[in-house]
């Protein structure tokens, strides 16, 4: 399988998970999330999707990277596309968390878990491949962010 065929395919594993937290997100935008108190970096709403999208097209594009390099080192890679994927579960659960079941705390505590986990998996990346590693690094501020605004959120609301 080619390089060009990897990144296919991690396109689509990413971009379905980006979806699928959409379609737990969006009819909760409007309804519960404008109701909350935000923080005044609160960004607004329109630039999660674009921001969001860009993030899960470096993500697929670090993943195929590091999954090129499979033959080369083999459990190096395995290991890496596993933190990868755990961290991606992650992502998706943050999404239920918070929108789905209206739970800013429970997500402060998972968003955590996924900042981490996000970290652990560009330590994996870097080490197989530098692009792959640097890839991930607007996923990292992102996440970051996100933290402290759910943090925000939790506390404005508790």
């Amino acid at each position: 399988m080619n390089k060009f065929v990897k990144i296919a395919i991690a396109l689509v594993i990413c971009l379905t998970v980006g979806y699928s937290a959409g379609v737990v997100t969006k009819p909760n935008i409007e309804t519960w999330y404008v109701m909350l108190e935000k923080p005044v970096f609160n960004p607004p709403n329109w630039i999660f999707m674009p921001v969001w999208t860009v993030i899960y097209i470096l993500m697929a594009i670090a993943a195929a990277l590091v999954w090129d390099r499979i033959k080369e080192n083999t459990e190096e890679v395995k290991k890496a596309l596993l933190f990868f994927i755990i961290q991606l579960i992650l992502n998706s659960i943050w999404s239920y968390l918070f929108f789905g079941l209206k739970n800013p705390m429970l997500a402060l505590i998972e968003i955590v878990l996924l900042w981490l986990m996000i970290y652990e998996t560009y330590l994996k990346f870097i080490k197989i491949n530098k692009t792959a590693g640097y890839l991930l690094i607007p996923y990292l501020a992102w996440v970051g962010f996100a933290t402290i605004l759910n943090a925000s959120i939790w506390w404005l609301n508790k």
